[in-house]
């Protein structure tokens, strides 16, 4: 069972070295994870990955908290929707700490990606999921609808540009 979340949500300030560091320790665990790509970040991700991001006025970063230590992340990317005219919040990494999983960090970054999405004005929020990904549960109950295969044509694809910086 999923215990309620007693934690504070922060906004990622990039130019924190606090939440910079956070952000790197975070997502490497995420990558570490089966989910993710099964081990460390390169060590190009970090000497690059803050930098590059403060270049990138389109995003949008979480950092749940739980006394003193920081469990949880969401990065966000501000994209567009022509059939709706208006903005729309991609999630493209939500990560919890293994050791805070439980806790209702994943529902509390959830619900705060929500908010921030209102304040964007966005039509909508975004995401993809594998489908062995244990978080699939968290994302229906938050009310996300996943695609179906045999009716919806639309999935997401990537094309590698090249492996290198």
């Amino acid at each position: 069972m999923t215990q309620s979340f007693v934690g504070t949500i922060h906004a990622i300030d990039l130019e924190s070295k606090d939440h910079a560091q956070a952000l790197l320790d975070l997502l490497d665990q995420y990558s570490r994870d089966e989910m993710g790509s099964g081990s460390p970040l390169p060590e190009d991700v970090y000497l690059h990955l803050i930098p590059r991001l403060k270049k990138v006025d389109t995003y949008r970063g979480l950092l749940a908290e739980i006394d003193g230590k920081y469990v949880g992340l969401a990065n966000c990317f501000i994209g567009f929707s022509t059939f709706k005219a208006r903005p729309l919040l991609n999630i493209h990494d939500l990560a919890v700490s293994p050791d805070a999983r439980g806790c209702g960090v994943g529902t509390a970054l959830l619900e705060a990606v929500d908010w921030l999405a209102e304040q964007e004005g966005c039509a909508f929020v975004t995401l993809e999921v594998r489908a062995d990904n244990r978080a699939r549960n968290l994302y229906l109950r938050h009310g996300f609808l996943p695609g179906d295969p045999a009716t919806d044509a639309m999935s997401f694809w990537k094309k590698p540009i090249r492996s290198e910086g």
